[in-house]
């Protein structure tokens, strides 16, 4: 919420960047006339004008139908929270709303009201589409056009997912997207045990439960937005078509990012189906595609490259990456995982939440307790391949990490503080590395969870080749770039881009809770604050995208993929670190974001991504602003030829 109130307002923002550091946007630039303090205009203008200024008196009804219904809202809200009974859904059923359609609440509302909404959203959408199509229009002024076919693998979260049950429980959202769309907030708002019913894997088989079917919507529309007005993958498709690409020669590989890997073969067919694409489009075009991920697309991207090749699996054979990939472009990639995943899964809790004011909490509670959301997230095992990968030879131990300042008075080795700084220790209080904090967490949950994460994925590191190599022939190592290697593909390109700069979650002050049911219950301690910010109600703040730690983000790109077990055909990998660089005024962040979901609007990244698209990758620059490499040089992982 504080990064919310800067972005938006500006104020004391430390993100915000004085205009003169920015990257140039490759736009060309605009022309300015100048103000001017008197300016002609015909007499029917004029006239329009004055009629309008006499119309005053429908803006004051508007405003009084807004107060009006605000109102009416803040009494509905004040009755759920201060309800000790209340709930959501006995409100809705209170309110006569469990029925309403939006075509319904549309009827009932005044004209002029709904034209003053659909302005507001359509002057929203101005304000967020900063220079588009112009970075596409400048490169192909510079004379890049479609050269290789380009596939899109999206990030966790982004992609939308439809119902196509048609049990009587699912008819009302047949091809509705109950996540990634305003059906799932009115589902969610609506009818909550329903939709956790929908969100929710079977806990046995990790797929479908009986009578529920979710599948990952299709086609450019599958990730270009998460809801109306909040775009993900829209500017690099604006971008995209601009030098030529279309649906013949572009595709994004959407998926359902719930489902662990294995099932997402198993259900979906989804890898047997991306490697039907990628060879099509290698004979239609004669070209080999450049590959493009983001976020948990990257792991995603890491383990088909894997899968594809695998006898018994894809049965490419240890050639087909070679013959039929250009390049990899991985973006914001979350090669060691995201260390916010740990805290979501056990205790429901993140960073997001932890900043909240007490009375934002306790409706939060209200309506979506820490149990629940903790028990959503579970029910979704394949987030769960985001856990931190690595261990203590990654993110440090009880008394030192990598990424540790210099007079830090605290290790980042420390993942879970169960310990207040300059306190008293309690007999019980024990601090957890990344290494103890799994097995904390196995403990802490359900066996099914535990059973089920353990079987698909693997959090470790390969020290020898000879592992390595035993490990290409064992799926759940295939999403642990530390435990298997890349592809013997010399001709592959590998691009890391990433954002640095932006404050991210690192650590994290516990306790435990006994709750009604008498079980011990881990919890943020939110009331572990630091006047300088590193410490910020519980959550330890070091380096990154905002989302995802600089260390998983980097390491990979700047010193494993360096290292000959890990890459033994030498793939080149190229890094372009990206500062985050907001503008104030922009709630996106603006053309120089670096955070971890925005950047894919960011104009220099859309460039270079055309760039590559358009067979001229070589006009990407080696950029490295952080101390990634340092960082990377303390990691203990090694060489078998160094001590």
């Amino acid at each position: 919420m504080s990064d919310l109130r800067r972005r938006v307002f500006g104020v004391g923002s430390p993100d915000s960047t004085p205009a003169s550091s920015r990257e140039n946007s490759p736009a060309p630039p605009r022309k300015d006339h100048g103000p001017s303090e008197y300016r002609v205009i015909p007499a029917a203008q004029l006239n329009k004008l004055t009629k309008q200024k006499k119309k005053g008196g429908g803006l004051k009804r508007r405003n009084a139908w807004m107060f009006g219904l605000g109102g009416l809202f803040g009494v509905l809200v004040a009755v759920l929270l201060a309800s000790p009974n209340g709930s959501m859904d006995k409100l809705v059923e209170l309110a006569g709303l469990q029925d309403m359609s939006l075509d319904s609440l549309f009827d009932v509302l005044p004209a002029g009201m709904i034209k003053d909404v659909q302005n507001l959203q359509s002057q929203e959408k101005k304000l967020v589409d900063y220079d588009s199509f112009s970075v596409g229009l400048h490169a192909r002024s510079q004379g890049i056009e479609a050269k290789h076919p380009v596939i899109m693998i999206p990030g966790v979260i982004s992609t939308g997912l439809e119902s196509w049950g048609t049990e009587e429980q699912s008819r009302q959202y047949f091809r509705k997207r109950l996540w990634g769309s305003w059906s799932m907030m009115r589902a969610l708002v609506l009818d909550k045990a329903s939709w956790k019913r929908h969100i929710m894997l079977d806990k046995a088989t990790g797929l479908d439960p009986p009578g529920i079917k979710l599948r990952a919507a299709q086609g450019f529309d599958a990730a270009d937005f998460f809801i109306t007005g909040y775009w993900i993958w829209n500017k690099i498709l604006e971008n995209l078509a601009t030098i030529g690409y279309d649906p013949t020669n572009a595709f994004t590989a959407a998926y359902d990012w719930r489902l662990n890997y294995m099932n997402l073969e198993i259900r979906d067919q989804y890898f047997t189906r991306l490697k039907n694409y990628i060879e099509l489009a290698t004979k239609v075009s004669g070209l080999k595609p450049v590959l493009l991920s983001h976020s948990m697309g990257s792991q995603v991207l890491y383990y088909f490259l894997h899968w594809v090749e695998a006898e018994g699996y894809g049965g490419g054979g240890p050639s087909w990456v070679n013959d039929h990939v250009e390049a990899w472009i991985n973006v914001s990639g979350c090669m060691l995982g995201a260390l916010k995943d740990l805290p979501a899964v056990l205790s429901g809790e993140m960073k997001d939440t932890a900043q909240l004011n007490a009375f934002a909490v306790y409706g939060l509670e209200r309506f979506l307790s820490r149990q629940e959301r903790a028990d959503i997230f579970r029910a979704m095992p394949g987030m769960s391949s985001m856990l931190p990968i690595g261990g203590d030879e990654v993110w440090g131990n009880s008394t030192w990490a990598p990424d540790d300042k210099p007079g830090q008075n605290f290790t980042f080795g420390n993942f879970l503080k169960f310990k207040k700084p300059d306190t008293d220790l309690t007999e019980d209080a024990v601090n957890l590395t990344v290494s103890q904090a799994l097995p904390y967490l196995w403990d802490h949950t359900d066996d099914w969870y535990s059973d089920a994460v353990r079987h698909a994925f693997s959090q470790g590191v390969a020290h020898t080749q000879k592992e390595v190599e035993a490990n290409q022939k064992i799926p759940r190592h295939w999403v642990n770039p530390l435990e298997s290697r890349l592809p013997l593909a010399p001709d592959m390109k590998i691009y890391c881009f990433y954002g640095v700069g932006k404050p991210t979650e690192r650590a994290y002050f516990y306790r435990e809770e006994v709750d009604s049911q008498n079980r011990t219950m881990a919890a943020i301690d939110t009331t572990v604050t630091n006047p300088d910010g590193s410490i910020d109600h519980g959550v330890v703040m070091g380096e990154g995208d905002g989302t995802v730690n600089l260390l998983s983000t980097g390491y990979m790109c700047n010193r494993g993929w360096k290292i000959p077990r890990y890459n033994p055909a030498n793939i080149s990998v190229k890094v372009h670190e990206m500062r985050h660089e907001p503008d104030r005024f922009s709630p996106r962040g603006g053309p120089n974001t670096g955070d971890h979901v925005d950047i894919l609007g960011r104009s220099s990244l859309n460039d270079l991504i055309l760039r590559i698209a358009g067979g001229r990758g070589e006009m990407v620059e080696e950029v490295v602003y952080s101390n990634i490499r340092e960082y990377a040089g303390k990691v203990k992982i090694y060489d078998e030829d160094e001590e």
